[in-house]
């Protein structure tokens, strides 16, 4: 049996708190806080005490996927953001750029975060652009 904690920062929101993931024979089971971190003084709240749980889900996507003749089928990296690409770039073409929006996301750091704001605003020339994590 194999037990070690790895330091890391929570990942659901832009504080930064210090968080000890708790892991047992290379599956990440628990999280804690870390009590000198300068940031969340040993304090967690409620996403952060449970932030290990996505980490290992069966739900979570595992490789890149794209739907062809009605089903997803496995794709890789490269296929998927050129599609991904050409049917953005339809949508602006066609509907302008405002047809588009962004939501971000609370677990990529805010440097992600900033750069999909100006994705947002200077690549496709849209405003639309919220994050799902608020506190």
């Amino acid at each position: 049996m194999d037990f070690r904690t790895v330091n890391t920062t929570c990942s659901y929101c832009g504080c930064g708190c210090g968080i000890l993931l708790e892991v047992l024979n290379d599956e990440v089971i628990g999280s804690l806080p870390v009590k000198t971190h300068p940031v969340s003084e040993g304090s967690l709240c409620i996403k952060g005490w449970n932030i290990h749980e996505f980490i290992g889900s069966d739900q979570r996507l595992k490789q890149t996927l794209l739907r062809k003749n009605g089903k997803l089928v496995p794709a890789g990296w490269d296929e998927a953001m050129q599609v991904a690409a050409e049917g953005l770039k339809k949508v602006v073409e066609k509907y302008g750029p405002d047809a588009v929006a962004i939501l971000a996301s609370a677990k990529v750091t805010n440097e992600e975060n900033f750069l999909l704001s100006k994705f947002a605003r200077a690549a496709i020339g849209t405003n639309n652009i919220d994050h799902c994590a608020r506190l």
